[in-house]
């Protein structure tokens, strides 16, 4: 049965080596197997025959049975022509009309025959029309089989190469009625009963012939289980392998560093999440398991403070840590962060970047290999081969999306037991999402702000409401904070976005004239850009005009305004990011979404959800739900493709939780994927990594 899946849809009723190509080039379908797997994406009711006399202008799709009883034709200027078929069921009249491909129609349709018509009526000259409709002879619809009919994407091309919709759809019929045989199931009862899924084989006709939409339904929800069981039982294949393979250090217990830390040092108590949070992480350095876990909190809850008393756990257990952040300025701060927080403490903490070089160096390489260096904070410099440490145990690697899975993977080597890890974003990941893309991580979560943080207002401005903008500024520069101001910068019209700014920049000069003002853009040496911030950080400019590039980790307590800029060209999570620049200090901040007036609805719902909320995790899953996966912070750059096929992650979530159950049951049962009752299991897990699917091996 495997070898018909197998076998090359030229051979195929219908497509033919011309075909194929086409085919294969603009969707990668080359044999049968792939082509059942291209499934429709809608469905138009085809159960009922409506009459010309119940035509009415809100219907969207209808089929007639008449004749045509004349054509007509009509020059359109040079060479081109329109064609119109005058069409009755007896009940009334109503025309057919073709801009294109009127040769074919013409030898193709007489006014002898009975037609079943199907397309979209409306009215032109006081008369139902439907252009382009999709033709049958009567005597080859037999009613009785129609009842929903698949859609399915084509191309330009395709459709230019006559490859529509209907054509492939008649193609996966034929094969259908072919295929007298079942297809092979890819899901054992035990999994399928309980559950009371279709078998695959009714699943894949149903997909693309249900009656009803019931059966289109069931169906979906076979595939889409099937599609998200197998990603779950792969993640969590490795990380089990993963656990039972790397023993981790074992940190047996909390020592003076950390006590004295916590009694003397802490600069404002605990919230309780914080406290959850640094238990979870105890409890997994003590495990004598390899710590993989995830730390997720939203811009200012409290993830740095959290990181540095791991690290202290390690430290007091005799071990050196890393924090490894993905820019310099980022390290830099992070350096500072964790010095202000030690005060006078006998932890000694070196900065390893780019920048530091010759002498200094050359001592703190010294230092790691001594082990006189506690904690390490850098960027990627500090996973380069001649950075080596004396005892590596901890390494903390700050948003994670930046660094790919090779990078690392590095650490790894750095020392003789792999070292604990925990990842820190503040990109708040939906659970459904970091089920699937950090499957392999444990997740911890920050919910709560500390006290004392003052909620961000957000405003919703139009672009020709400036003076009241302006003025709103100018008063928060005069009670002596600084102001954000950001353009956007999109890829595609970089060259008039860096104009914008420059001119931006002019203009607010001249608004501004007895202010001082900093700008900074990507196409800047980075030398140029940690000047013009660090004049801002050290207020010496009020305001920093800037692009995206100070969206993440800018840290300047004392700016209280943020002002985005055509924030209608911004995705949701972006904005949240920017947003979090400012309320770092105790004052209340703003955060002014400037936009056009004209915007689409989905637009719209993007401003009005970050006028509502402050909560990342609530805007991380609108963000979700309106672009869907491919699009999220860190999807694209993490090297996981999701090549599902009918699953989407931002509307399965609950799917998602049902099959990572039952792989989690496998695992647990079969935790050396051997037993041969699970063998249908690891068969088919094999057969899809080496085909379709680009399985990233997660850390």
């Amino acid at each position: 049965m495997h070898n018909i899946l197998d076998q090359d849809i030229q051979y195929l009723p219908g497509v033919g080596p011309k075909r194929k190509k086409l085919l294969q080039d603009e969707l990668g379908i080359e044999n049968v197997g792939q082509l059942i797997e291209y499934y429709p994406y809608k469905y138009v009711d085809r159960s009922r025959i409506y009459t010309v006399n119940e035509l009415t202008t809100d219907m969207p799709f209808v089929q007639l049975r008449g004749r045509i009883l004349s054509f007509e034709e009509f020059d359109m200027g040079i060479r081109k022509k329109r064609l119109v078929a005058h069409f009755s069921d007896g009940s009334g009249v109503m025309d057919m009309v073709w801009f294109s491909g009127t040769k074919y129609v013409k030898q193709n349709y007489d006014t002898r025959t009975e037609y079943i018509v199907f397309g979209r009526p409306v009215v032109y000259n006081g008369r139902f029309q439907i252009a382009h409709p999709e033709i049958d002879k009567a005597e080859n619809m037999e009613l009785t089989t129609m009842g929903l009919q698949p859609y399915y994407v084509t191309t330009e091309k395709m459709k230019k190469m006559g490859m529509t919709s209907r054509a492939i759809e008649k193609i996966i019929k034929s094969l259908f009625e072919k295929m007298s045989l079942q297809l092979p199931e890819t899901l054992p009862t035990f999994i399928t009963a309980p559950l009371h899924l279709l078998s695959r084989d009714d699943a894949m006709r149903l997909i693309h012939y249900p009656k009803t939409a019931k059966d289109a339904e069931n169906a979906r929800l076979r595939l889409k289980f099937e599609e998200l069981f197998y990603v779950q039982l792969n993640i969590l294949r490795y990380a089990s392998d993963r656990r039972r393979k790397y023993r981790g250090y074992i940190f047996q217990h909390v020592g003076d560093t950390f006590n004295t830390f916590f009694k003397d040092y802490l600069p404002f108590p605990l919230t309780n999440a914080q406290k959850r949070v640094i238990k979870e992480i105890r409890l997994d350095m003590r495990s004598g398991m390899q710590m993989n876990r995830l730390l997720q909190g939203d811009v200012g809850s409290g993830k740095t403070l959290v990181a540095l008393m791991s690290m202290l756990i390690a430290v007091d257990n005799g071990f050196q840590a890393a924090i490894m952040a993905p820019t310099e300025i980022l390290a830099e701060q992070h350096l500072e962060t964790i010095r202000s927080f030690l005060g006078d403490m006998n932890v000694r903490v070196e900065l390893l970047t780019g920048i530091v070089k010759g002498k200094r160096r050359k001592a703190v390489m010294q230092g790691l290999i001594d082990g006189s260096i506690d904690i390490l904070v850098g960027t990627h410099a500090i996973i380069e081969d001649n950075v080596q440490f004396a005892r590596l145990g901890f390494v903390v690697v700050d948003e994670q999306h930046r660094f790919g899975v090779a990078q690392r993977a590095k650490l790894w080597n750095k020392s003789a037991n792999p070292p604990h890890v925990l990842v820190m974003t503040a990109t708040p990941i939906p659970r459904t999402l970091a089920m699937t893309i950090y499957g392999d991580l444990d997740v911890s979560t920050i919910d709560e702000l500390p006290p004392g943080r003052k909620p961000i207002q957000t405003i919703h401005r139009y672009n020709n409401q400036q003076s009241m903008l302006y003025s709103g500024i100018r008063q928060q520069i005069e009670e002596g904070r600084q102001v954000y101001i950001v353009y956007p910068l999109i890829k595609e019209s970089e060259k008039i976005d860096l104009q914008n700014l420059e001119e931006g920049y002019e203009h607010l000069c001249k608004v501004f004239p007895d202010l001082r003002l900093s700008k900074v853009h990507g196409k800047m040496k980075p030398a140029e850009k940690e000047a013009e911030m660090q004049k801002f950080l050290n207020k010496e400019t009020q305001i920093l005009v800037a692009t995206t590039v100070i969206e993440v980790g800018v840290n300047v307590p004392n700016a209280t305004v943020m002002v985005i800029l055509e924030a209608q060209r911004f995705g949701l999570s972006q904005l949240h990011q920017l947003r979090g620049r400012v309320g770092r200090g105790g004052d209340q901040s703003y955060c002014i979404l400037v936009t056009t007036q004209k915007m689409s609805t989905e637009t719209r719902k993007r401003i009005d959800i970050m006028c509502d909320t402050n909560d990342g995790f609530r805007i991380a899953e609108a963000d979700l739900q309106l672009r869907g996966p491919g699009d999220l912070e860190g999807t694209q750059q993490s090297g996981i493709a999701f090549d599902l096929k009918i699953a989407n992650i931002a509307r399965d979530g609950q799917i998602i939780n049902l099959a990572r159950k039952e792989a989690e049951k496998i695992i647990e049962n079969d935790p050396e994927c051997s037993k041969l009752e699970y063998a249908m299991l690891w068969n088919r897990l094999n057969s899809l990594r080496k085909t379709n699917i680009n399985w990233a091996a997660i850390s």
